[in-house]
C-alpha cells in the first residue's frame, strides 16, 4: 500500500543550528529507507520545512515505525501528516 507523507519542521521549537546538527544522520536514515524500498520518491516542501514523500508499506504502522527511525523524527523535530493512498478509480472505469 503506498502513503503519502508531509513532514513538518518544528521551527518554533529547534533552531536552524539544531536542525543543522542532525542533518548528515538524517540524509543518510533517509537513503537507508529508499534502498530498503520503503521510500518511493522524496521532495524538500516548498512552502515550508519539512518533507513530502511516497511510501511503500503494508500498513499505517509501518509507515510510522520507519519514520521514526529518522534522527529528526527520533528528536521529536518533526510532526507527520500520513495519508493512505488508493488506486484512482477513473482509470478502470
Amino acid at each position: 500500500m503506498q502513503f503519502l507523507i508531509l513532514s513538518r519542521r518544528r521551527t518554533s521549537e529547534f533552531t536552524a543550528a539544531e536542525f543543522d546538527e542532525l542533518a548528515k544522520q538524517e540524509a543518510d536514515q533517509a537513503r537507508q529507507l529508499y534502498g530498503l524500498g520503503f521510500t518511493r520518491q522524496l521532495w524538500h516542501r516548498g512552502d515550508q520545512g519539512g518533507a513530502c514523500q511516497i511510501a511503500e508499506a503494508a500498513d499505517e504502522v509501518e509507515v510510522r515505525t520507519k519514520l521514526a527511525t529518522l534522527p529528526f523524527a527520533k528528536a521529536g523535530m518533526l510532526d507527520f501528516e500520513i495519508v493512505p493512498l488508493k488506486p484512482y478509480a477513473g482509470f478502470y472505469t
